[in-house]
């Protein structure tokens, strides 16, 4: 999104929130305007118009959105119908299991990703050797409180501008071969 893209929102959102920078000077008003530029730099024009749009239908505050609500409102539509519920996440793994005593490797590849990041073949093979009754409670309720915790962490990294997630990048990938260093 470009300056006078930003410049439209924020009239947007000056239009719906009378208070929202009200009794700021011009100076203070291009600076929000910079900054709202610099952390919405990564999402089109279309993409924050329909989040604000979002915001302002949806408050009950009637106070004008962050920054970081417009780009959690971005996340939310683009992931739409594209993320599991931890009870669907739940009934794949638990399929898995039934099959894992001879084939855990292939049922774990048959996973989506998402799942991937939280189970092994290794346990989904455990799992299938265990009294149902336990899977079906203890290691369910286990696995949707990792599964929901991973869904939150990978909407925060989302929601981060890239140039920061390329720093984060950049760090793991510097500390990662200085960890493999013999010292």
């Amino acid at each position: 999104m470009n300056k006078s893209e930003t410049s439209k929102i924020i009239a947007v959102l000056m239009a719906s929130y009378p208070n929202f920078l009200n009794n700021k000077t011009p100076t203070d008003i291009q600076a929000t305007i910079s900054v709202w530029e610099e952390m919405l730099k990564d999402y089109s024009y279309q993409e924050v118009s329909i989040a604000v749009k979002i915001c302002i239908t949806q408050d009950k505050s009637n106070f004008a959105p962050s920054i970081g609500q417009v780009i959690n409102k971005i996340i939310g539509f683009k992931n739409q119908g594209n993320e599991l519920t931890e009870q669907e996440a739940w009934n794949l793994v638990s399929r898995a299991t039934k099959n894992s005593a001879y084939n855990a490797t292939e049922e774990y590849e048959k996973l989506p990703e998402s799942i991937k990041q939280i189970v092994t073949p290794s346990q989904l093979k455990e799992w299938s050797q265990m009294d149902s009754d336990s899977v079906q409670s203890v290691v369910a309720s286990n696995f949707m409180r990792s599964y929901k915790a991973k869904v939150a962490r990978n909407k925060e990294y989302q929601a981060l501008p890239n140039d920061v997630k390329q720093l984060i990048s950049n760090m793991s990938n510097t500390l990662s071969i200085e960890g493999g260093k013999d010292e």
